[in-house]
């Protein structure tokens, strides 16, 4: 298959067109489950977690997303879930260790890795996920507490990265496919194409203040495949 420009890109199968749902329901790759991520943020856990950690994870994001980090504590947490304190401690040592999990777990903030049957497709699935979650006020709000927190609270910084690791490992199976249909080459790098697209997308509705359309996502998806420089250019 031809390569675009020197770039990872291989191109997809005529069949391959952008049906334009980027915000629908995706199937679930089960087998993102199996790998799991190592973080730098050391989390100490019982075997058992409380039967009311679902009300403790979303007492945690509301706390954040509502009054910020300074006043998310496990007092705060446990008050809001309807649980002792103590509940919570038997599970986790500290608040960060409750947000690095609520975080990672939260279905506010999941979204199905898409299995399309070509990579353009697939990025612009998660595109369309993530610029929903963007658009969400409260997820707005947990980001920006998230983001304003990390210069001088280590813990936190490594919660945060935690949520992104894992996240970039359950993407993982997107390119391994797409290595699989011929539409990668071995050089491309899925870290720095997430990183592009997610990146980009967290710049344009956040900074900017921007609206994130399927247009917008689908210029998007198309210069990180494809690349800015024509095909006469020189170099």
């Amino acid at each position: 298959m031809d390569e675009h420009h020197g770039g990872p890109l291989r191109s997809c199968a005529t069949s391959c067109k952008y049906n334009g749902q980027l915000h629908s329901v995706w199937h679930a790759e089960g087998a993102h489950a199996t790998r799991r991520c190592r973080y730098d943020l050391v989390m100490y856990r019982t075997a058992s977690r409380p039967r009311r950690t679902d009300a403790i994870f979303a007492a945690t994001l509301d706390i954040l997303a509502e009054r910020g980090y300074d006043a998310l504590t496990v007092e705060a947490v446990a008050a809001r879930a309807g649980v002792n304190k103590t509940t919570i401690y038997r599970t986790w040592a500290t608040k960060d260790q409750v947000l690095a999990d609520a975080l990672l777990e939260s279905p506010s903030l999941a979204y199905e890795v898409p299995d399309s049957g070509c990579l353009r497709d697939d990025l612009m699935g998660v595109a369309g996920q993530i610029a929903g979650l963007l658009a969400d006020q409260s997820t707005r709000r947990i980001i920006g507490a998230m983001i304003g927190s990390l210069p001088d609270r280590p813990a936190t910084a490594a919660a945060t990265s935690s949520f992104f690791v894992d996240r970039l490992a359950r993407e993982q199976i997107i390119f391994q496919r797409a290595r699989e249909r011929g539409e990668l080459t071995d050089a491309a790098d899925p870290d720095m194409i997430m990183n592009l697209l997610a990146g980009n997308l967290w710049f344009h509705a956040l900074i900017h203040s921007r609206k994130v359309d399927d247009t917008y996502i689908e210029r998007l998806v198309d210069t990180i495949l494809h690349g800015v420089i024509g095909p006469e250019a020189g170099g």
